[in-house]
């Protein structure tokens, strides 16, 4: 998997989270001190788990030849400060001639994903403060 890259300059909370092929914004909404140029950390999360889904199934459908015309899925992120546990609440639109065996096949399909496993799964964070200040000026060529 490619490294993913964020920087932050003097913008509030405008960051720029960068592959060696592609840059998304992300930033917080106005009422919170940004410019609302991008989606939060936590929509980026909840856009992680929805694309994962959705990719999922096209593929899953591809290749047993379901009439998939299109899969969409809507997916809350909320976290609780006081029982720290987040919880994701996906709500899975299925378009085609399908028969009721085939959508809940494609329903069952969608919990499990890589990224939905990755995060049912524990996890485990390792941080290093790195001192060659060269390492932060890497950008791809879309914002350069």
């Amino acid at each position: 998997m490619a490294t993913v890259t964020a920087r932050i300059e003097r913008t509030p909370y405008e960051t720029h989270l960068s592959t060696d092929s592609q840059v998304i914004v992300a930033d917080e909404p106005i009422d919170m001190g940004g410019q609302d140029r991008g989606m939060r950390p936590s929509e980026l999360l909840a856009g992680a788990l929805a694309t994962c889904i959705v990719m999922t199934l096209r593929m899953y459908a591809d290749r047993k030849g379901l009439p998939l015309d299109s899969a969409v899925v809507h997916v809350e992120y909320t976290y609780d400060p006081i029982a720290g546990r987040s919880l994701f609440t996906t709500k899975l639109i299925l378009n085609g001639d399908m028969t009721p065996e085939q959508r809940n096949r494609l329903r069952e399909m969608a919990d499990r994903c890589p990224v939905h496993k990755t995060l049912q799964s524990p996890m485990d964070f390792e941080t290093t403060l790195v001192e060659d200040a060269g390492m932060g000026h890497h950008l791809p060529n879309a914002i350069k």
